[in-house]
């Protein structure tokens, strides 16, 4: 037997293939199936199942497209009331792949509908445990993303209680050595203070994991309810869409992929640019927003733009447009975009930040902070700034006044970035200036 871990950076996800006897079963794939397809040509193997420990929030998932082309078979909780053809996998059912088992436990609490997955090896010995959503590497994921999605809606509370009794009552009863293979590391939104470790055990958690520490029930359902991040617009969105399952990643971002040229631009149409901030702000199209090509770019696009609300791109080339539109499908908005622009980028100009007009007459600039609630909390770095989180910024900038200069800052300049060009946008007339990588000599 041999379990390879997949990761994606971006959306920091792990996804698995359990191979052994030449059939590999894949647990949570993420959108694009070819490495999974690769993976098994190299093994010279057959992909023959497909788990989803739940319907995913963050990302979308290829377990249809992988069923429709390779004939797998998709497992899934019979509580996630899933649209596309599966077996029910839930509490004692087994999947066996050649000499090996692996065993589905109900463990409610990131979602009513989440399962783990046991494997147990050939001698009958608890292996290993994918624990999906419902337990990382020094975290638990939060409770608080289905109270209004879903075939099961919950309140966090509820949830939070669940996943109290689902990580004492099972995952934590079983032996020290078993290894945890989480479906998130961190930077994943689907919990808070997630280690940087991709794996576990259950020792090494019982030890170090502070959600698994001897506490009441409302001590654990306070810990993990509160300074939870934000939830990002798309989340309610793949939920839905995981639940129906997707078609064909690639025929779908060939579908979407339309070569623009200005005079084609609809009126009133939202444009995301992706190219960097100073090349943004050397020139850029009316109706444009910066959200540069990044790390994190399928989050932030995700976060900032509704879902089922049009858009235009906008990127350097053809090709480096082509690899953002693999991210943007990961998150299911490839359907959104109208078309691409790489030959034409338009020639509004923003203001630059003048650092020393700043420092020497403060009273002028009205100062914004884009940084999330915890982190002003830590550090509110200016006095008398407006602090709104950038996930809300497009929908609450009736809360800045226009009568001064607009200083925009985050913590180390990709998200004022993104900001500014929102604000400048929506501000029409007024004057918005990033602040950048200078905020850097302001903080404490």
């Amino acid at each position: 037997m041999k379990i390879e871990q997949f990761y994606d950076k971006g959306l920091a996800h792990a996804s698995y293939a359990v191979l052994n006897n030449k059939e590999i079963i894949l647990v949570d794939p993420a959108r694009n199936p070819q490495p999974y397809y690769e993976y098994a040509k190299n093994n010279q193997a057959k992909i023959v199942g497909v788990i989803e420990t739940h319907p995913h929030a963050d990302f979308t998932s290829s377990h249809l497209e992988i069923h429709h082309t390779t004939g797998a078979t998709i497992y899934t909780s019979r509580l996630v009331g899933a649209d596309y053809p599966h077996q029910a996998f839930d509490e004692g059912d087994h999947i066996e792949l050649g000499d090996i088992s692996l065993e589905a436990i109900n463990t409610p609490g990131h979602s009513p509908d989440s399962i783990s997955v046991l494997v147990i090896n050939k001698d009958g010995i608890e292996h290993a445990l994918f624990t999906g959503d419902t337990l990382f590497v020094g975290d638990v994921g939060r409770p608080d993303l289905r109270e209004n999605v879903g075939n099961i809606k919950a309140r966090a509370e509820e949830l939070a209680r669940s996943l109290y009794h689902s990580t004492r009552d099972k995952i934590m009863t079983l032996p020290e050595n078993v290894i945890i293979y989480p479906a998130h590391g961190p930077g994943s939104l689907c919990g808070k203070n997630i280690s940087p470790e991709l794996q576990s055990t259950i020792g090494k958690e019982l030890k170090e994991n502070p959600t698994l520490q001897d506490m009441s029930e409302n001590d654990f359902v306070n810990l993990i309810t509160e300074d939870q991040p934000w939830v990002p617009k798309y989340f309610q969105y793949n939920v839905a869409l995981n639940k129906a399952g997707l078609e064909s990643f690639e025929q779908s971002i060939r579908a979407a992929t339309n070569m623009l040229h200005k005079e084609n631009l609809t009126e009133n149409v939202l444009i995301v640019d992706t190219r960097q901030a100073a090349d943004f702000q050397n020139g850029h199209h009316k109706n444009a927003i910066n959200i540069p090509d990044s790390l994190k770019f399928e989050t932030w696009l995700g976060s900032i733009v509704n879902p089922s609300e049009s858009f235009y791109l906008v990127g350097y080339d053809e090709a480096s447009l082509h690899q953002i539109m693999e991210k943007v499908a990961k998150i299911g908005y490839e359907k959104f975009v109208d078309g691409l622009l790489w030959n034409d980028f338009g020639s509004i100009k923003e203001n630059n930040f003048n650092q020393e007009a700043f420092d020497n007459n403060r009273d002028q600039f009205t100062v914004v902070d884009i940084r999330n609630d915890n982190e002003v909390k830590k550090d509110s770095i200016f006095k008398n700034a407006i602090h709104i989180p950038l996930p809300r910024l497009r929908e609450s900038t009736e809360h800045i006044p226009t009568d001064k200069l607009i200083a925009v800052h985050c913590a180390g300049g990709l998200r004022s970035a993104i900001g500014s060009s929102i604000l400048s946008l929506k501000l029409n007339g007024a004057t918005v200036l990033d602040m950048g990588t200078r905020i850097k000599q302001y903080k404490s």
